[in-house]
C-alpha cells in the first residue's frame, strides 16, 4: 500500500488499552500513541507502554509514544449535590476558599486565580457552558455577572479569558508524571497550558534530553509569542478543546492555520487535535463535517491528526482509525494537495543543511525518485527534508532506536533502524538495501542525503543519486 504521509495519533484509554487492541490499532494505521496523564495511574500507563512496545516489535516498525501531562487545571470547589444555579444577569460572589459553594456564592480553592482577576476578565465554566464577567476584584474575593447561566456542579473546570495566570505549566503532579514517563521510555512529553516560552524551557530542563517536547497550544497568551514558544519545543499540538473555549469559535480555524504555518516555517512537526471524529465515540461512521475537518487539517499541511475520546473510550476505535486513514489517503491522492504544499514552500535559510534538503526535494521531483533517503543520528536531516515536503517518502535511516521513534511523528518520514556507516560506499549500499526492503524496485532512483564525515550531528552536506541495485549515477 502507498505510504501515508500525514500521521495518525490515537489516545489510549479503557477502550484501547488491551494489548491485542493496541496491536490492531497499529495495524489499522496508528503511528503514535498518546498516554493521557489526566487519567489513570502510573502502573496502567506502564502496562500500556509495554504493550505498545510489543506491537512495535511484532510489526517491525517504530512507534512513538507521547505522555500528555495534565497541567494546571483550575476547578471550582465542591457544590451541593444539585449544584449552584446561575441565572442570566445575576451578580454572584467568588471566594477563595476550600469550603463548599452555595447559592449566590462560588468558592474556588485557587489563590493564583484571584491574583489574576481584574474588572472585565471573563471566566468560562464547565468547558464554556457557563460564563461570568468579573465586575469587582479583590485579593481573595470578587463579584461577577452571569452572562450565560446554568447549574454549576462540583469540580467543573475554569477557563480565564483576558488575563495571564501567575502559574507554572508544570504542577507537582506533572513533575512526578514527567519523571516517571521519561524513565519508562516515552518518546515525547506533551506540556499542557503553555502560556510563555519560559514554561517550555522549564519542561525541557527537567526532561534533560530523555524525550522530545511537544507544546500544547491552547492558551491565547502562548500565541502572542508563538515563534519563541516553538523555538523551545520539538513539536506542537493545536489543542482545539481549551483553545475553542478561550477564543471565539470563528477564530479557531484561523489560529489553527496560523499555528500550522508557523510550525512548518520552524521545521517542527504539528498535531491537530480534539473533536476530529467525535461522533464516532458512539457512531460507526463520522459526520460529513468531521470528514471535512480532518481533510482540512491535512490540506493545511499538518504532520499528524489525533483521535482522543474516539480511541480512548469510543465504541469503534479501530473503525475510527480506519476512517481517518482513508480520509488522509484521499486528500493525499488529490493533485491539488501537492500543488498547494508547493505553493506554501518555505524559504530556505542560507545554510548547507537547507541547501541540501531543498536540492534533494527538487531532484526527487525532476527525476521522479521513489524515495529520499536521509542518514541521521539526531533526526535533524530527516526533519529538514520533511519541512520541504518532497513528493517522495523520506526514509529516515538511523542507528538509534530513540531517534527512529521520534521521527515517526514527522510528515512523510518512514524511520528505519540500521547499522551506522563509516564510508561513502557503505552509505550507498545501506541506502539501496533499505530502499529495496521498503519496496523500491530494482532500477528505480533514490536520492541519498547525509553528513560527511559520518557520525557527526548537524553536518548534512552530501547528496548522492542512486538506482537501486545499479550503484550510483
Amino acid at each position: 500500500m502507498p505510504i501515508r504521509y500525514t500521521k495518525i495519533v490515537a489516545t489510549v484509554g479503557p477502550a484501547s488499552s488491551a494489548p491485542d487492541m493496541l496491536t490492531r490499532l497499529h495495524a489499522a494505521g496508528v503511528d503514535v500513541f498518546r498516554l493521557n496523564f489526566s487519567h489513570g495511574k502510573h502502573d496502567s500507563h506502564a502496562a500500556a507502554l509495554a504493550a505498545i512496545r510489543g506491537a512495535e516489535k511484532e510489526s517491525g516498525r517504530p512507534i512513538a509514544v507521547v505522555a500528555d501531562l495534565q497541567g494546571p487545571k483550575l476547578r471550582v470547589g465542591e457544590t451541593p449535590e444539585d449544584g449552584v444555579p446561575l441565572s442570566f444577569r445575576q451578580d454572584i460572589a467568588l471566594e477563595c476558599s476550600s469550603e463548599p459553594s452555595e447559592a449566590g456564592t462560588i468558592r474556588i480553592p485557587h489563590p493564583e486565580l484571584f491574583a489574576a482577576l481584574e474588572k472585565d476578565v471573563i471566566l468560562k465554566l464547565d468547558d464554556g457552558r457557563m460564563q461570568l464577567t468579573v465586575t469587582e476584584a479583590g485579593k481573595d474575593r470578587a463579584t461577577a455577572r452571569v452572562d450565560v447561566g446554568g447549574r454549576l456542579t462540583s469540580r467543573k473546570g475554569i477557563n480565564v479569558i483576558g488575563a495571564a495566570l501567575p502559574v507554572a505549566a508544570l504542577t507537582d503532579k506533572d513533575k512526578a508524571d514527567l519523571d516517571f514517563a521519561c524513565e519508562a521510555g516515552v518518546d515525547y512529553i506533551a506540556l499542557s497550558f503553555v502560556q510563555r516560552p519560559e514554561d517550555a524551557r522549564e519542561a525541557r530542563e527537567r526532561i534533560k534530553g530523555r524525550a522530545g517536547l511537544i507544546v500544547k497550544l491552547e492558551k491565547p497568551s502562548a500565541l502572542e509569542s508563538l515563534d519563541a514558544v516553538l523555538a523551545e519545543a520539538d513539536a506542537a499540538m493545536v489543542a482545539r478543546g481549551d483553545l475553542g473555549v478561550e477564543l471565539p469559535p470563528e477564530q479557531v480555524p484561523i489560529i489553527q492555520r496560523r499555528i500550522i504555518s508557523a510550525c512548518r516555517a520552524a521545521g517542527k512537526p504539528v498535531i491537530v487535535a480534539t473533536h476530529m471524529l467525535e461522533s464516532m465515540v458512539q457512531a460507526a461512521t463520522p459526520t460529513r463535517a468531521e470528514a471535512s475537518d480532518v481533510a482540512n487539517a491535512v490540506y493545511q499541511g499538518a504532520d499528524a491528526v489525533m483521535l482522543s475520546a474516539e480511541s480512548a473510550v469510543g465504541r469503534h476505535p479501530t473503525a475510527a482509525v480506519a476512517v481517518m486513514d482513508r480520509l488522509i489517503r484521499a486528500v493525499e491522492a488529490d493533485p491539488d494537495y501537492w500543488s498547494e504544499l508547493a505553493e506554501r514552500q518555505q524559504e530556505p535559510e542560507p545554510t548547507t543543511a537547507d541547501a541540501i534538503s531543498v536540492a534533494a526535494a527538487n531532484i526527487a521531483a525532476v527525476l521522479d525518485c521513489r524515495a529520499v533517503v536521509a542518514f541521521t543520528t539526531t533526526g535533524s536531516t530527516a526533519l529538514r527534508l520533511s519541512r520541504d515536503r518532497p513528493g517522495a517518502p523520506i526514509l529516515g535511516l538511523t542507528p538509534l532506536v530513540e531517534t527512529s521513534r521520534r521521527l515517526v511523528l514527522a510528515w512523510g518520514v518512514a524511520p528505519i533502524v540500521t547499522h551506522d556507516v563509516t564510508t561513502f560506499d557503505a552509505m550507498a549500499e545501506s541506502a539501496e538495501k533499505a530502499a529495496a526492503e521498503w519496496g523500491v524496485e530494482a532500477g528505480e532512483r533514490i536520492v541519498i542525503s547525509a553528513g560527511v564525515p559520518f557520525g557527526r550531528a548537524g553536518k548534512t552536506n552530501t547528496l548522492k543519486i542512486s538506482r537501486v541495485g545499479a550503484g550510483g549515477e
